[in-house]
Order: C-alpha cells, then structure tokens, then sequence
C-alpha cells in the first residue's frame, strides 16, 4: 500500500450525507478526511448543463415542506431557491389518450372516485400512525411489514382507475413497483413527507421547490468548504476494525486501491446496499451485515428532453403528466428559474427501468421523444438537447432513489439501521429520522451521526463544548 495516514475521522461518501458529517465535525475541531469513489462530489445529485448555460439535475433535486436542514445550508451560501412551474393543468395518460384535470387528484367515474377517496382516506390513518424514525413501534408494524403495496391494493381497492393511481405513486416515489415494497416502508417514506398525498404533490409537497443552479451546486458548495479534506477517485474497498479491549476501540484501518489510512472512528455515509460492497474485518455482525444483503435500491432513469421554449404552457398545461402503461411513469417541467427554454423531465421507474436500461442508447432516445409526443404533441418530438441517468447502471449508486425494505425488513432489521459497529457510524439518507431518503434526509442523517462522533471522541478538553 503506497500512501499511509491518520485522522480522527474518516468519512466514507461525499454525498450530501457525507459532506454534511464532515463540515459538523470540521466546526468542533476535529480532523476529518472524506474518500469519494468517483471523480465528483454530490452522490446522488448530479447536474448537467444546458444549451444556455443554465443546469438541470439528473439526480435529486427537490425540497419539500420540513426540509429545514437543506433550505438552512442553502441560506448559509447565499444559494437561492424556486418554486417548481405548477400552473395549468396535469395530464392523466388512461385508456389510450391524454385526459388533462386541475387539481392534485385526476377525475374519474363516480365510483371510481369514491373508491379513490376511501383508499387515500385508509392510507392516510395508517400513515399517520407511523413514526419515520421508529417505524417498527407502530401498533400494527409486523402486519403492515408482513405484506406489499400490491397485497394491500388486491385486499382494499375495487377499481382498475385506483390501482392505477396507487402504482403510478409507487413507481414515482419509491421507483419500484407495488410488488416489490414493503407496505409498511410505503407507509414510513409517506410519514417522512407529512403524509401519502404530500409526496405525490408540487405546491405545499415533497416537489414544492428547487435549487437555483441545480442541487450539486449545493454539494459543491458545502464541499469547498472541506477543501483538501475531500479526496476524490478513493473507493473503500476494505475496513478493518475491532475492540483492543473492552470499552475501548483500536484505530479502524480504510483501504482504498492505492491509500490506508487510520482513524479513531469511521462514517459510512452511503446506502447500505453500497456499504455492503466493501469488505470488513472482522466481519460485520448479523444486522447490519442482513441490512446490506436485504435491502435493495429502487430502479430508476431520468431523462430530460429541452425545446426551445416551453410550448406546453401555451395550451395551459403544467408539464405535469402521469402513466401507468407507457414508458415514462411522470414528466414535470423542469425549466431552470431565469431560463428562456422549455424542458421537460420525465422519470422512467420500476421494471420499466429495469427494460429501457437494456436497450441502445439510440432506441432509448426515441422511445422517450415517442412519449413525449404521445402526452403532449407533436412539438415534443423536436428537442434541441436530450440527457438521461440510468441511475441502476451507475456503479457507485446501483439505483435510486434510495434503499428500500422489503417485507419483512423494518421489524427485524429496522431497530439496528442507526446502531454503530464498534468505531463505525452509519449515515446516509437511509438512516434519516424523517424524510427518509431525500437530499434533506440525507443532510439530518449527516449531521445526527457526526454528534454521535462527536460525543464519542476522546477529544481534548478545550473541544468539548
């Protein structure tokens, strides 16, 4: 190993969660080195630019109410944020054509819509009863972990119109389909958000606001911060740690491809999926070891396709669109604040994802320009620019948004998602206490675990506060 050295803490990500741990720490004194496997801070967050110079996000990019964390961060830098273009109507793509509505909740037949309100009604008592920070303590945790999404809907929907809207929800919030999560999982990601409408909703939802310049603007901000603390092109590929004796702990050895480095105590601030990647001695215990086996990322694409103008607005529609049976599962507009173009973002999710990975970069293009035509016209097949994010492909992130539970898995694995191994603290937005896996989640998750560091530290007496 060529390069040996010491810290006090290593933080393993320089994602939002990451870099959050890092600056807290960085405040009490204490000396911190971020490894980042890739060749760019944010994680998760990614921007591209556009023909005008402006940036759009390919990753996270949107702040909801009680995201006090980020807008805090963001204030801090003098970073502005947006509200999300939301004037005009919404399109729902059922039984073969656009049908464009107003409001949060598409029209349907009279039954449909009753069918609708007592499913919605339901899910929110249940959300209610759930603490995003404890979800297994819910008086019905085990039988609402026991089954999916899917299973809920045969027992307590009656109409193809409802179960249409409750997979588009799924397949747009949790990128994945109702089969694959636990309904107890469904029902914490709805408690992070303040309930199941708000993370399907812009204006006073999960989708209310954006950041000016894109959210990796934001990352790289915090990240010039830490300067030459942040280490890029640095995968961890093994951790080695242990007790030296009872209550105490010998320094944790990181080992990148060509570094090593000692440290008191150590921040894995990835997913736990990512977090089982990596190699460690001894091995981890059941728990955590179980939590990166069992938990699985979503599947997720985004693409944004950019016109010359926001065409869209002249027929008042908002960009909004939703799908059940195509290839693009929700579409937004997605123009930057100040910029003269129109663009469109649309998120390709579940096994939908799962295919369109699969094809030529070619074919992948024209399906989405095909899908844009189809909900709103025949200017959407004209883009001056195309991007997209296959977030499954990406080898540092293996899906998106984030990692989710199966059945099953938040009462027997729940209890330990926070709990430190010996020198090892997990961060994350996975580990967040409330809006599970968001870009604000992520930075609480940050901050909570660099306390935990923090008191844990044998620091001098002139640090401790």
């Amino acid at each position: 190993m060529g390069n040996s050295m010491r810290t006090q803490v290593v933080v393993v990500g320089a994602g939002f969660s990451g870099l959050a741990a890092a600056r807290e720490l960085v405040r009490r004194g204490i000396d911190v080195l971020v490894l980042e496997s890739r060749d760019r801070v944010g994680g998760r967050v990614l921007n591209v630019a556009l023909p005008d110079g402006s940036a759009v996000e390919l990753g996270g990019q949107w702040i909801g109410p009680g995201h006090d964390a980020l807008v805090a961060i963001a204030r801090e830098h003098g970073i502005a944020t947006y509200p999300t273009f939301d004037d005009g109507r919404r399109i729902l793509w059922r039984r073969g054509r656009p049908r464009p509505y107003r409001g949060k909740i598409p029209i349907a037949d009279p039954i449909s819509m009753l069918d609708l309100a007592v499913a919605m009604a339901r899910l929110e008592r249940m959300t209610s009863k759930v603490d995003p920070a404890r979800p297994w303590t819910a008086a019905h945790a085990a039988h609402w972990d026991g089954q999916t999404l899917a299973s809920w809907m045969a027992r307590h929907t009656r109409t193809r119109f409802v179960r249409s809207i409750l997979t588009i929800w799924c397949r747009s919030v949790m990128a994945a389909e109702p089969e694959e999560a636990s309904l107890l999982h469904v029902l914490t990601r709805a408690a992070s958000e303040s309930g199941f409408l708000a993370t399907m909703s812009t204006r006073h939802g999960a989708q209310e606001e954006r950041i000016a310049g894109g959210s990796q603007r934001l990352a790289q901000a915090m990240a010039d911060q830490l300067g030459d603390r942040i280490m890029l092109n640095q995968a961890v590929r093994r951790i080695d740690y242990g007790p030296a004796a009872v209550g105490d702990f010998r320094p944790a050895r990181v080992e990148t491809d060509d570094r090593q480095i000692e440290a008191e105590r150590l921040i894995v601030a990835t997913s736990p999926v990512m977090a089982g990647r990596m190699a460690f001695s001894p091995a981890l215990p059941a728990a955590p070891a179980q939590l990166a086996q069992r938990m699985t990322m979503g599947s997720i694409a985004k693409v944004v396709a950019v016109y010359p103008r926001p065409f869209w607005r002249d027929d008042a529609l908002s960009g909004q669109a939703a799908s059940d049976d195509g290839l693009l599962t929700c579409t937004f507009d997605n123009a930057p604040d100040g910029s003269d173009l129109g663009v469109l973002v649309g998120f390709i999710a579940g096994d939908n994802a799962r295919a369109y990975a699969l094809l030529e970069p070619q074919q992948r293009r024209q399906e989405v320009i095909a899908s844009m035509v189809r909900l709103f016209g025949s200017a959407a097949g004209e883009p001056i620019d195309f991007h997209e994010k296959i977030w499954n492909d990406d080898e540092w992130a293996g899906g998106g948004y984030f990692g989710m539970m199966p059945p099953g898995g938040w009462t027997t694995l729940g209890p330990h998602l926070r709990e430190p191994v010996g020198p090892i603290h997990w961060a994350g937005s996975e580990t967040a206490d409330t809006t599970f896996g968001s870009m604000n989640g992520a930075i609480r998750a940050g901050q909570r675990t660099a306390m935990e560091v923090w008191r844990g530290l044998r620091v001098a007496p002139d640090l401790v506060r």
